[in-house]
């Protein structure tokens, strides 16, 4: 017997075979003409109805090649030091935590708890956590990460996270972390990469930088090392990355993404505009300029950094006079500088703390002074404090009868293209209102190793990577005046001093937020630097990456924080099934 609907449906086939035979040939004609407009009518209708009912979600699939200069050779979470290094360390390890445009979240933990008294951060691992080589995941390895990196004659680069942190193991998916004094980002530092014990736990500290899982690294992060090319000297020249299966956020949608290597910016555009690479950062604002120019696209995103100029008091008593720190301060066009030397990538500061930075009070300076204002009001502040302008341009004054002291210094800076531009501006600026100024120009780790570390400078132009959650201590605070602490101004203050400390050890986010103010109020009364800017991150990524929402981060590598939820390809499923 014929089911229902097959009946109905013969039946009324019959009867429209019965009114077709009984038409007259015109009669065919609009009869026809009418069934596919209706035909066609209600499939356009069900297109619409399905469409409204259907979303786009992400599909696995897709294909990535980024450059990057450099060549990495420590790919692993203590040793790493180079840019190269860091971003391939970040796509391959996987911490307790992982920083997000939104803060930070679980990664490799499930959960966390803090104690009332800040001391006390106890983990718990989620279960079934894999390595990449399938090893499971366990207390132990995050306990051995840790101890690595507290061990003094490896010399980790994150060693000073960890002094005076106690870890224990509580059972194997129960890690305690205790520390000696309350320490508010402390939770930053659990963003480290776990090493897999099993590997590494043979290699003593002077073997750890030789093994050859730095340069085949086994991790837990979002991607892992499908292939390396190498040239004939063995160097590596690109990484072939397929994505983690079992991942603890959730397995990436790309394919593959390839990292490839370069020895300096002009070879890494040369392959960005032939196209054997597709995406660039961290490049030059002039060269950022250019590629816009000829139509790319550019995301770009707030660096927690500041560059100003520190003055060092110790070896130039002339900064000892605030009048001095305040009229150096009033003649420079931070705008000028963003505009002519950042080409708008980058925002004018005049505090120690960046924007996007926890403490940031929210307001970015304007000063619509006129050039010859800003010239007038410096030289207004120095005549008003007893400095003559000398028959040779520069301001003088008597500090006795025998004694008279004129305005002069040396500005010492990196040979960075963009801070070298910069120190020339300061210069010029500051010789308009009657300052001699001697510019220093060093390379990079001459800089560092015999001018920053025996503070061997009247004046530098630096910049100082605060970090996310704006720990001041290190450059600010009186204790790190020497090396190897970073307060370069030589800044002394016992009431800022009270407060960074203070800073350290509120959980309380409102106690934290007056720290800050109370801190930005106590640096803008004592000048102890000029602020110029905040830089930007940039970043070349190709128009068909989705989900790539940068935010701020802290170090270019960043820009991979949440590369499991980028996506290239797509599917249409109906919204119920779209979770």
């Amino acid at each position: 017997m014929e089911k229902p609907s097959l009946q109905f449906l013969n039946t009324f086939a019959e009867r429209v075979r019965t009114l077709v035979r009984i038409l007259n040939p015109r009669e065919r004609i609009v009869f026809s003409i009418l069934a596919v407009v209706a035909i066609f009518s209600f499939a356009a209708i069900l297109w619409q109805v399905n469409r409204y009912f259907l979303v786009e979600i992400p599909a696995d699939g897709g294909s990535l090649t980024e450059g990057v200069i450099g060549i990495p050779r420590f790919i692993n979470p203590l040793l790493a030091v180079s840019e190269a290094d860091r971003d391939m360390t970040l796509l391959l390890y996987a911490g307790l935590m992982r920083a997000t445009k939104s803060g930070l979240v679980p990664d490799l933990a499930e959960s966390y708890e803090i104690s009332d008294d800040g001391l006390v951060y106890t983990f718990t691992l989620r279960e079934g956590l894999e390595f990449h080589d399938g090893s499971p995941i366990t207390a132990d390895d995050v306990e051995f990460t840790i101890l690595k990196a507290q061990e003094p004659a490896l010399k980790s680069p994150k060693r000073a996270n960890w002094e005076g942190v106690t870890i224990e193991k509580i059972d194997e998916r129960h890690v305690r972390f205790t520390l000696k004094q309350p320490y508010a980002p402390f939770l930053e530092n659990t963003t480290l990469g776990i090493l897999p014990k099993m590997i590494w736990k043979n290699a003593s500290a002077d073997q750890f930088s030789f093994s050859e899982f730095n340069i085949r690294p086994v991790g837990s992060g979002p991607y892992e090392v499908s292939d390396i090319k190498r040239n004939s000297s063995g160097i590596p020249e690109y990484y072939d990355l397929a994505p983690f299966a079992n991942y603890a956020l959730e397995k990436p949608h790309i394919k593959n993404v390839q990292i490839r290597f370069y020895s300096n910016e002009d070879a890494l555009i040369r392959a960005l505009r032939s196209g054997d690479i597709e995406a660039v950062n961290a490049i030059s604002p002039n060269t950022a300029r250019a590629l816009v120019e000829e139509g790319l696209s550019v995301s770009r995103a707030p660096l927690p950094r500041v560059f100003g100029v520190f003055f060092n008091q110790n070896q130039a008593p002339i900064f000892a006079e605030k009048t001095v720190r305040r009229a150096l301060s009033e003649a420079i066009a931070r705008e000028e500088i963003i505009r002519d030397v950042l080409f708008g990538y980058g925002t004018p500061i005049e505090g120690p703390i960046p924007p996007g930075s926890r403490g940031f009070n929210g307001e970015i300076p304007k000063n619509d002074a006129t050039a010859e204002d800003r010239l007038t009001s410096a030289r207004a502040i120095l005549e008003n404090d007893g400095w003559i302008l000398g028959s040779s341009g520069i301001y003088e004054k008597k500090k006795s009868k025998k004694e008279t002291i004129r305005l002069a210094f040396s500005l010492s800076t990196s040979d960075v293209p963009e801070l070298k531009s910069v120190a020339e501006r300061l210069k010029a600026d500051w010789e308009k209102i009657g300052v001699s100024v001697e510019l220093k120009v060093f390379e990079s780790g001459d800089l560092n190793q015999n001018v920053i570390r025996p503070r061997k400078y009247d004046a530098i132009l630096f910049g100082e990577i605060v970090g996310r959650d704006s720990d001041l201590f290190a450059f600010w605070h009186s204790s790190q005046r020497n090396d190897p602490g970073l307060n370069i101004a030589m800044y002394t203050n016992s009431v800022a001093d009270k407060l960074l400390e203070d800073m350290r050890r509120a959980t309380d986010p409102e106690k934290r937020r007056t720290a800050y103010e109370k801190f930005s109020v106590e640096i803008a009364k004592d000048i102890p630097a000029v602020f110029l800017y905040a830089p930007e991150f940039v970043y070349i990524l190709p128009e068909k990456i989705k989900g790539s929402a940068i935010g701020t981060i802290t170090v270019p590598a960043e820009r991979f924080l949440n590369i499991h939820e980028w996506y290239i390809d797509t599917d249409l499923v109906w919204k119920i099934f779209a979770q």
